[in-house]
């Protein structure tokens, strides 16, 4: 992986590079830092899908994340930002790239970058994108100028806090229904949000990108270009996709299942397929299916000492617990495959290494005073990458969920499978497993 920082006028744009392959320049498709994405299991999986397909370029708009604002002040543009991923790609020395544009008007910048610098732009994927957000005599497409206002009024409103799905606007029912009942992700919405951008930096550039038009644009931008849009997006309606669609010459309109403006909601696989066959002319050609020991850890009561030890502490305790865990897993033989902010996903082709790694992280952590508890299962997962996914994974995770604390959580078939070794365990019952047929019995390591 290659972090560093390009040059633009009053300051550096901070960008990072992570893979092999060809070349895949992501356009932020919102105001999320970089930093902050991995700590999110949907989104997470997301990149690493992504990343798969080649080395994937991402970095911070000015002002956002480890980005300085430069000089641009209150003339910031949609083409300078633009520039700023040419200085990205020029500090690389990428000559051309793969473009995924995300986030509405956010992916005005893909389109200035395809429009502007057609010899760098191998082909462009816009995902949910508009080339204007407002409403106008010639494109009753648009929201309505008094409604885009009001959204930004309240959504950036420094003292709402999207917890609540009763608040005012609800911008997770907007952006990303299929999340909007999962509590860790609009947990980590908030807190992403105000890591990334102080509220008067953010209601500067999603203004500016509200009052963006880059429709005389689209004629002349020459890349093969992929338009994927969500049926139902209330955000970006489909007429704004087709419209895209049909201005870009050659472009190819595809309309996704669901209403999710963001890219990594419940229909991720279905854009991921997409751009895959896009990308690298086949689909699905990354996946494939393994036999894996899944490993998942969970830091107990994680919510309430963080609330009892504050963020600063509390981070320090992350990062203690996150360099336990990775060491033990290298002692072990293990694959990070996920973390899910208090917890972590990993992989191993031994199930008796994975109980034994299982063992020593939950020792080491209760050494530093974190109570964990672990689960593990055994069974076939498609592997895309270095991702996982499958009923294998669902049931390590319930496995983990049914845990106590300083567990060391397994199924059945973990169990008979390390019958040969020293581990010996206790039979703790049978359990229903949330959206796994049948009862499962499971058993507790004996230290």
């Amino acid at each position: 992986m290659t972090d560093g920082y390009a040059r633009i006028s009053g300051g550096h744009v901070a960008y990072r590079a992570e893979g092999n392959g060809v070349d895949i320049l992501r356009i932020p498709g919102n105001m999320l830092a970089m930093d902050v994405l991995t700590d999110e299991p949907h989104v997470s999986r997301y990149l690493r899908r992504l990343g798969a397909l080649g080395r994937l370029i991402q970095y911070d708009f000015r002002g956002i994340g480890r980005s300085d604002p430069g000089d641009a002040g209150t003339d910031l543009n949609v083409e300078m930002l633009a520039g700023d991923a040419l200085a990205v790609l020029d500090a690389l020395g990428v000559d051309r790239v793969h473009v995924v544009s995300e986030g509405g008007a956010f992916a005005s910048v893909g389109l200035t970058l395809a429009a502007t610098a057609p010899e760098r732009v191998r082909s462009l994927v816009l995902a949910n994108a508009t080339a204007r957000t407002l409403a106008a005599d010639d494109y009753p497409q648009g929201h309505p100028r008094d409604r885009i206002e009001r959204f930004l009024d309240e959504n950036i409103d420094p003292e709402q806090h999207w917890v609540d799905p009763d608040a005012n606007v609800d911008d997770i029912g907007l952006t990303a229904p299929s999340l909007a009942g999962d509590d860790g992700y609009r947990r980590w919405w908030v807190a992403a949000g105000r890591r990334s951008a102080s509220p008067a930096v953010a209601r500067f550039v999603l203004g500016m990108f509200v009052r963006t038009d880059v429709r005389e644009l689209c004629p002349l931008i020459t890349a093969p270009t992929l338009v994927l849009q969500a049926r139902r997006n209330l955000m970006i309606p489909a007429g704004q996709g087709r419209w895209l669609a049909e201005h870009i010459p050659g472009a190819r309109y595809m309309e996704v299942p669901g209403a999710d403006q963001t890219i990594w909601g419940g229909e991720v696989d279905r854009y991921l397929d997409e751009i895959e066959e896009f990308i690298t002319g086949r689909r699905g050609g990354a996946v494939e299916r393994v036999l894996v020991t899944v490993l998942f850890t969970d830091i107990v009561d994680s919510t309430a000492q963080a609330a009892a030890l504050g963020d600063r502490a509390w981070r320090a305790r992350l990062e203690q617990h996150d360099a336990i865990v990775r060491r033990e897993l290298a002692r072990f033989g293990g694959r990070e495959v996920n973390t899910t902010g208090d917890g972590f996903v990993a992989a191993f082709d031994s199930p008796t290494m994975a109980v034994r790694a299982a063992d020593a992280i939950v020792a080491a952590s209760a050494e530093g005073h974190l109570a964990v508890r672990t689960g593990l299962h055994t069974g076939e997962c498609e592997r895309r990458g270095d991702d996982l996914a499958g009923l294998a994974v669902h049931i390590a995770a319930r496995v983990a969920g049914a845990a106590q604390s300083g567990d060391v959580l397994v199924s059945r078939t973990v169990r008979d499978l390390v019958g040969g070794s020293d581990l010996r365990f206790a039979d703790r019952g049978e359990f229903e497993l949330k959206g796994v047929p049948e009862r499962w019995q499971l058993f507790a390591l004996e230290r």
